[in-house]
C-alpha cells in the first residue's frame, strides 16, 4: 500500500543549504525585532519614570490649553484685538521648583518651554470663552512676565483654573486685589 521508495531518506545538499539560509535570515530578523522592542521598552520606561518624578516632585501639574501673547511696552500702540483667534494648543504644564515647565505631552522627557516663577509679575483670571466647535466653555487665566510675555491658559474646568491661579499667586507671592 505504501511505497517507501518515494520518500527521500537523505536530504540533498541544495535543500539543506536553502533551509539554513532561510533560517539564518529569519533569526537575524528576529534579533533585529527584539532589539527594536528592547529599545522601545527602555524609552517607555524612561518616559514613565519621568512622568512619575514630575508627579511626585511638582507642586501642580496638568493639561491646560495655552497660547502666548506679547504685552505692549510703555509708549507702544496696543496690539490688535485677537480675542476671536482660536490658537490654543494643549500643553502639559508643571510647577516644579522655581519654574513653570511646558511640555507637549506628559510623556515628553524635556520641556518645550519654561519660565522662571520669579519672572512672573502678574497672574489673574481672564473672561471665559465659548468654543464654537462644541459650545463648551473655556475658563481662562494669564501669567505676565517681566519681559512682557503673556501666557494665556484655559481649561474646561473652572475648579482647575482656580487651583492654578491660587497656586501661582502663592508661589509668586501675589495676592488677589
Amino acid at each position: 500500500m505504501f511505497n517507501f521508495k518515494a520518500l527521500p531518506w537523505k536530504p540533498d545538499a541544495a535543500t539543506t543549504q536553502r533551509k539554513d539560509v532561510v533560517c539564518s535570515v529569519d533569526v537575524e530578523a528576529l534579533h533585529s525585532e527584539i532589539s527594536d522592542l528592547e529599545d522601545r521598552e527602555s524609552h517607555y520606561k524612561a518616559q514613565l519614570e519621568h512622568v512619575n518624578e514630575i508627579l511626585r516632585s511638582s507642586r501642580l501639574s496638568g493639561y491646560l490649553f495655552l497660547r502666548t501673547r506679547w504685552e505692549a511696552l510703555p509708549g507702544e500702540t496696543p496690539p490688535i484685538d485677537d480675542s476671536e483667534v482660536h490658537d490654543w494648543v494643549q500643553r502639559f504644564v508643571v510647577i516644579q521648583g522655581s519654574y513653570i515647565y511646558l511640555y507637549t505631552s506628559a510623556t515628553d522627557l524635556s520641556p518645550r518651554d519654561y519660565t522662571v516663577l520669579s519672572e512672573a509679575i502678574q497672574v489673574g483670571p481672564l473672561p471665559s470663552l465659548t468654543r464654537h466647535e462644541d459650545g463648551e466653555t473655556l475658563y481662562c487665566f494669564y501669567i505676565l512676565t517681566k519681559a512682557g510675555l503673556r501666557y494665556e491658559c484655559s481649561s474646561t474646568s473652572k475648579m482647575q483654573i482656580d487651583s492654578w491661579v491660587a497656586a501661582l499667586e502663592k508661589e509668586c507671592k501675589f495676592g488677589r486685589p
